[in-house]
């Protein structure tokens, strides 16, 4: 606890016998919490334990259908967010919600916007950020475009965003998904500051070593319910992981080498403008092209990407969001134009549609589940014909085999382990965890070539981590090739039998995983660390 708060101080949150019901599933039975202010309480938990009910029951999301919810000792009965954002609570989510196009001052005040005059009052909106700021220290420039700022600044902002609406206590949902290891660091010293501030924090998380280095108590899920409240100085990560999968915590390890002869994919020379697509000169090189756009001073979102990736290999791509991974996956998917070339199994498909990228087995496992990967509200066996319609065993001549389909999704949720009541289903019903090992079964089924596995275990617990990692390892095993793209150091060096660094959009450097740290890792990926002190992109490690 804070050493100023008051030792008779009421707690911040008390959750006293929460149990919330869907058709067919009890998401929450019995939940017991209590936080202290001032402090870092951690919910911990596989997907599916029920942490995100929970924590949309205490923003004002869902209603409970038993059980109290007590605010700084008073009973409160939230109704929709803004209730619970009138009661001091606010709630950054995993993804962040900001509009690109506006400046930070003007994300922050977005619906909250102090008038003057029946106008913006833009001088007292930036008092009171810049006073946010400094208190907390969250340093970040009101006047900057979002789009032009980094993952960790924009985290702040949305930080200051349930500041500036008064909130006392802060739910911060994966606050750590999609940073590098120095953001981390300089996130948690923001959330020493907040706590220093009086301020009180609920973090959710699936990373147990980050929980025991910045949480004052931990508050363990299991199928629902809680099952045990530690003191962090008094519990390792292996007993944490045993609290909630009853099993010890994984490692990405690859140990033996599968990499093949046989080049299952190649890319050459991709190239991709921020400002639009241009078509290329006649017999202009790719290379030449590329040269007198950076002359040009023009914006590349892809610059003149090279690299093989072989039969039984893992191509890990390390890169801070938004610096051409997502651009990257669209030229290989045939989802946006590129300049260079794309070959899969020694076949030139660079003009080929999407569909039939699929259908000569590329499988794709997208960085958004929920946007790309999943029709929310279809059913589990709608959602394994997705991106496989033209195949068996979803297609029985001109028409879909629902027979078919609803037995392999059988199939699926049986070797995957995905924890639902059926196939029929709606995806929207399952845990994050749960949803994304769906995905993956589907990805792959029907014997894929090539794999894109974009953030494969991102928001998932260490039970669904640990099994899409035995899925990724034995189709590596049986010769799939892999690019793999995460925000997870330790997956991509882990499982990685080769390392890029992506940087505003070039291959900076290529490492060897078994020699290289997170801390260098990142340095690289930041630019910290130039490119030019590791093996060039184009080289043997």
């Amino acid at each position: 606890m804070n050493a100023d708060a008051p030792a008779t101080a009421r707690p911040a949150v008390e959750l006293e016998g929460i149990t919330k019901r869907f058709p067919g599933v009890v998401a929450n039975h019995d939940i017991r919490i209590t936080v202290e202010p001032g402090t870092v309480h951690a919910i911990v938990g596989e997907n599916g334990a029920g942490k995100s009910t929970l924590m949309k029951i205490l923003y004002g999301m869902q209603k409970p259908d038993e059980g109290t919810i007590r605010i700084n000792g008073t009973e409160v009965s939230f109704r929709t967010p803004s209730d619970a954002i009138a009661a001091g609570i606010g709630m950054v989510h995993q993804h962040f919600m900001l509009a690109d196009n506006f400046t930070v001052l003007e994300n922050v005040v977005l619906g909250a916007e102090p008038k003057k005059a029946g106008a913006l009052d833009t001088a007292r909106a930036r008092a009171r950020i810049e006073e946010l700021s400094s208190t907390h220290g969250l340093q970040v420039d009101p006047d900057r475009l979002v789009e032009d700022l980094g993952v960790g600044d924009r985290q702040r902002v949305e930080i200051l965003k349930v500041l500036y609406r008064g909130a006392r206590i802060l739910i911060l949902d994966e606050p750590t998904a999609v940073l590098v290891p120095q953001e981390v660091d300089e996130l948690f010293e923001n959330l020493r500051e907040l706590k220093a501030g009086g301020l009180t924090v609920i973090f959710i998380s699936h990373k147990l070593d980050e929980v025991l280095s910045i949480a004052d108590a931990i508050t363990v899920i299991r199928r629902g319910t809680t099952v045990a409240s530690v003191d962090p100085r008094e519990v390792t990560a292996r007993q944490l992981a045993e609290l909630m999968v009853g099993s010890e915590l994984p490692t990405p390890e690859t140990r033996e080498s599968t990499v093949t002869d046989t080049v299952a994919l190649s890319v050459s020379g991709l190239t991709m403008e921020a400002d639009g697509f241009r078509s290329l000169p006649k017999g202009t090189p790719i290379a030449e092209y590329t040269a007198g756009l950076r002359a040009e001073g023009r914006r590349l979102l892809l610059d003149d990407v090279s690299f093989d990736i072989h039969r039984g290999e893992i191509l890990g791509i390390a890169g801070v969001e938004g610096n051409g991974q997502s651009e990257l996956i669209e030229a290989i998917m045939g989802m946006r134009p590129v300049h260079g070339s794309v070959e899969l199994a020694g076949a030139d498909i660079s003009s080929w549609s999407t569909l039939k990228r699929r259908e000569a087995g590329i499988g794709y496992i997208p960085e958004d589940r929920h946007r790309q990967g999943l029709l929310l509200e279809a059913s589990l066996w709608e959602n394994r014909v997705l991106g496989h319609q033209t195949r068996k065993p979803s297609r029985s001549g001109v028409w879909i085999d629902r027979r078919a389909a609803k037995a392999d999704t059988q199939r699926i949720i049986e070797e995957y382990d995905v924890r639902t009541p059926g196939v029929d289903t709606l995806a929207l019903a399952l845990s994050g965890g749960n949803q994304q090992k769906l995905i993956v079964g589907r990805e792959m089924s029907g014997e894929p070539v090539f794999l894109i596995a974009a953030h494969p275990t991102r928001g998932v617990d260490v039970g669904a981590q640990a099994a899409i990692w035995d899925h990724l390892r034995a189709a590596r095993a049986a010769g799939l090739a892999v690019l793999l793209i995460s925000a997870d150091l330790d997956e991509l060096i882990g499982l990685s039998d080769t390392l890029h660094v992506i940087y505003r959009g070039r291959l900076v450097a290529r490492l060897d995983p078994s020699d290289v740290t997170p801390e260098r890792l990142g340095g690289y990926m930041t630019g910290a660390i130039s490119g030019s002190t590791a093996e060039p992109a184009g080289e043997e490690a």
